[in-house]
């Protein structure tokens, strides 16, 4: 069996210890090798995912095909018992290299040796950031504010980890002893830890909160999207059909986090009116109400929005320039392109800070891909602050919720030396000081959100701070038991 063909197109060996559509039933070495890391594995999750519900039965989806159609079924399940597997998009036969140098060329089935360095990095950083998100979404559970919510928080999770899988069998697969050591050091790393953390900083923060899961979800998961969709288009074409279905499972992560942040602008906008409340500034009497104010709001946002902009990386970048030109990562729906997708005469504008002023430059393509995959994703992002704004206006409510400018709030790239407003405009540190605190959630809003975080375990029963979603997962009725909480 070789991709899954002895199973039918798109079909999943349930089988054997790894569900799969990548034949591991012939591939010995492999699967011994995937089989060795298993039980790391589940110690990990035992150790590191959701802490007190790994004896709960929760209702997932799980992954039983790899089609358009028909793709997962729903059910209780243990979360250490989940089936996580190694699952590949569908092939396509006679695929070619869609860009950079070998562009045109038949799509590799196998490491390109003077790129074997390269493309290990990319997937080892990619692969890293799945059982971060998971480290960091650890204590959540305790404080839910529903079972439907509590639900989402566990399937984000497990898919996080069925990422790792996939991962991880590309190391395993195509990476010999050096794949294997790149596997366990996943295992090893810990989000947020002193002596070793996760590889990337937004992946060290604290997910303290639900307000802040559900900001991650939409604007750090959109990252994932990205950068997924770039990967997608690898000439590595195993690389490529695993991104592709992982995408398929991604969607559900930012719909979580949209409709999530939605739900608590809603119950928010609904608290004010039934209080008479016009002022969305009115702090401290709509905080009284139990609900979360709309500027503290827009804080959080302008808080995860420039945490996610340092994902990727520095505006200009070689080493952005060099997986383009190798055809192992792409742009962001690079078929959907319309130039010579090589970009050797190519330029593309770029803000840089010049003697205190951000400027606009036009710089080679190749040099500034980090820049061109960063303003896709703000395009993309600004489509769903819209959705968010269309529930303040049809509560009529007079505030709507913004993007920070890119230079506000940076660590990593152009403006991490400089202090910005959320406008753009270049402050000074004494100037900084003073205004952060009005653009950025302080220990007050913390500790306020903090205070509201308490749990809501029965069925059909939502916390006060959010509003109840408008369709049940699966269709399920509005008083599901989606988790038989077990202690």
């Amino acid at each position: 069996m070789s991709d899954g063909a002895a199973m039918g197109i798109g079909q999943i060996d349930y089988d054997g210890l790894i569900p799969n559509n990548v034949g591991l039933a012939e591939d010995q070495r492999v699967r011994k090798a995937l089989e060795t890391w298993h039980p790391g594995y589940i110690d990990w999750w035992k150790s590191m995912g959701p802490e007190g519900f790994q004896g709960s039965s929760v209702y997932l989806r799980t992954a039983v095909g790899v089609g358009a159609e028909g793709w997962a079924k729903f059910g209780f399940v243990r979360m250490p018992e989940y089936r996580w597997g190694i699952l590949l998009a569908p092939k396509v036969e006679g695929r070619t290299i869609p860009f950079g140098a070998h562009k045109g060329q038949p799509a590799w089935q196998d490491v390109p040796g003077e790129y074997r360095a390269m493309l290990r990095r990319l997937l080892v950083i990619q692969g890293d950031t799945e059982p971060a998100s998971v480290e960091q979404q650890r204590h959540l559970g305790a404080t839910a504010p529903s079972l439907y919510d509590m639900r989402n928080l566990f399937q984000v999770n497990v898919e996080e980890g069925r990422h790792l899988w996939a991962m991880v069998y590309l190391l395993q697969k195509y990476f010999g002893r050096d794949g294997r050591e790149e596997a366990e050091e996943l295992l090893r790393r810990r989000s947020g830890d002193q002596d070793s953390p996760r590889m990337l900083g937004a992946f060290n923060e604290r997910t303290p909160d639900w307000l802040s899961f559900f900001m991650f979800t939409f604007f750090t998961d959109r990252d994932g999207k990205m950068q997924l969709a770039a990967l997608a288009q690898s000439g590595f074409d195993p690389l490529s059909r695993t991104c592709r279905f992982m995408l398929t499972e991604e969607a559900h992560h930012m719909f979580v986090g949209e409709t999530g942040v939605a739900r608590v602008i809603q119950r928010t906008a609904e608290a004010m009116n039934e209080a008479g409340i016009d002022d969305p500034y009115d702090i401290e009497r709509i905080r009284r109400l139990g609900v979360i104010d709309l500027p503290t709001i827009q804080k959080k946002a302008n808080l995860h929005f420039s945490l996610t902009l340092d994902l990727f990386g520095n505006e200009i970048s070689t080493n952005a320039a060099n997986a383009f030109n190798a055809g192992l990562k792409g742009r962001y729906r690079e078929d959907k392109l319309t130039d010579d997708h090589q970009l050797t005469a190519s330029t593309y504008p770029v803000l840089r800070l010049r003697d205190g002023a951000i400027i606009k430059d036009e710089v080679p393509a190749l040099s500034a891909l980090n820049m061109r995959l960063r303003d896709d994703y703000v395009e993309d992002t600004m489509l769903g602050i819209g959705r968010w704004n269309r529930v303040l206006e049809r509560a009529g409510i007079d505030f709507r919720m913004t993007l920070p400018h890119v230079a506000f709030n940076r660590r990593i790239g152009e403006f991490s030396a400089v202090h910005t407003d959320t406008a753009g405009a270049v402050l000074s540190a004494e100037a900084w000081i003073r205004q952060q605190m009005a653009m950025l959630p302080s220990d007050d809003d913390n500790q306020f959100i903090a205070s509201l975080m308490q749990p809501s375990w029965q069925p059909g029963r939502y916390a006060g701070w959010i509003a109840p979603p408008r369709h049940g997962i699966d269709n399920m009725p509005g008083d599901f038991e989606y988790v038989r909480i077990e202690n």
